[in-house]
């Protein structure tokens, strides 16, 4: 995966290219695209909660796995992170799901899931804000006016994609959490699969699914359930929808885990195929003081407006539900409501900078 200190890998970064015109608005354009995107960070919830309950064995194998997970993005933080977790104020994840791995891709990948997760241990809530993959943002550094922001990651790594979600949103953002399409089999059979109610009918790969009717599903079929888009009414707003409802249901189907060879196969399931700036330390903390949290989650979208600009199909955050949706998370961060947006929210036009400077209200 990407860095912000160390882009020399084997992934090789893909930059979009296209001519610096002004937008306008028509109705989208449905053609086929290859369809992706995926994000389980509880599962380091999860797993956490059995290391500590199984012992010294299980924890030190939960410590030697996390180890591998764990790349700082050498991003200075908005806040101080550790004094948030010691005083046990609400922190917030950025949850990145990236397509390498999946389809036979072995590229660098765009985050095609993006969550904001605002974790609250006061109120014992989480609440899930997705983000549709081709929002027009800035994205810092880059050399284009404006980008999908699906493509930041891709661009600067994950802590570029911090910033850009920073700057749109006006809410620090104290992790991230990135995983790979190709580990997602893996992690929702090592629960054991998980059980959902499907909001439409739809046949998509291994997913064969009737709306309303319950149905059990394995990593694969979860896997393809979650990346359905093009027959879905609501299309990436619908794919959103479902990726959120199998993150609660593995969420949840985690929690009652309580077989060591299980809680194994969990951390083998992470191996190589998760990234995160939290340390093992830091695992501990969260999983202390904010792991009730997980039995109450909502969810929402940053709602966006079709529109075509040099040819490519973008989603458009109209500035009233920007703003709603900022304050929003900010209410669930225990942070003050702004009453109009910050100048990195609104700086999406071509006759803008390419660079954006972070700058948060009251953090």
């Amino acid at each position: 995966m990407p860095s912000d200190k160390d882009n020399n890998n084997e992934f090789e970064p893909v930059y979009s290219r296209r001519a610096d015109k002004k937008p306008h608005y028509k109705q989208k354009n449905h053609r086929r695209r290859r369809i992706i995107g995926w994000s389980i960070f509880f599962v380091l919830l999860i797993a956490l909660g059995g290391g500590l309950v199984w012992g010294y064995g299980a924890y030190n194998s939960a410590k030697n796995t996390f180890k591998k997970t764990y790349d700082s993005t050498n991003v200075t933080k908005a806040r101080n992170v550790s004094s948030v977790i010691q005083k046990g104020k609400p922190l917030s994840i950025l949850l990145l799901g990236t397509d390498t791995g999946a389809l036979g891709r072995h590229d660098t990948g765009r985050t095609d899931t993006m969550i904001v997760a605002s974790v609250n241990p006061k109120k014992k809530t989480i609440h899930l804000t997705s983000i549709a993959r081709d929002t027009k943002v800035v994205v810092p550094g880059d050399t284009q006016p404006y980008e999908k922001i699906n493509a930041a990651y891709t661009i600067g790594g994950a802590g570029t994609a911090v910033k850009t979600v920073q700057n749109l949103l006006d809410v620090p953002v104290d992790f991230y959490a990135i995983i790979n399409m190709g580990g997602l089999e893996r992690m929702v059979n090592a629960v054991g699969g998980v059980d959902v109610k499907p909001p439409l009918t739809f046949q998509y790969g291994a997913a064969n699914v009737v709306k309303g009717k319950k149905i059990h599903l394995n990593g694969k079929q979860a896997l393809d359930y979650s990346r359905m888009r093009d027959d879905d009414p609501l299309g990436d707003y619908g794919r959103q929808a479902r990726q959120r409802q199998i993150i609660k249901k593995l969420v949840m189907k985690g929690l009652n885990i309580t077989s060591l060879p299980r809680y194994k196969s969990i951390l083998s399931s992470l191996s190589g195929n998760m990234k995160t700036d939290m340390t093992f330390d830091d695992m501990i903390a969260i999983r202390a003081k904010y792991g009730d949290a997980t039995h109450h989650i909502k969810s929402q979208t940053l709602q966006g407006e079709n529109a075509m600009i040099d040819g490519l199909s973008y989603q458009v955050v109209p500035q009233k539900e920007l703003l709603r949706v900022s304050n929003d998370i900010r209410a669930s961060l225990g942070l003050s409501k702004s009453t109009k947006l910050q100048t990195s929210q609104t700086s999406t036009d071509s006759d803008q900078g390419t660079t954006q400077s972070s700058t948060y209200n009251g953090y």
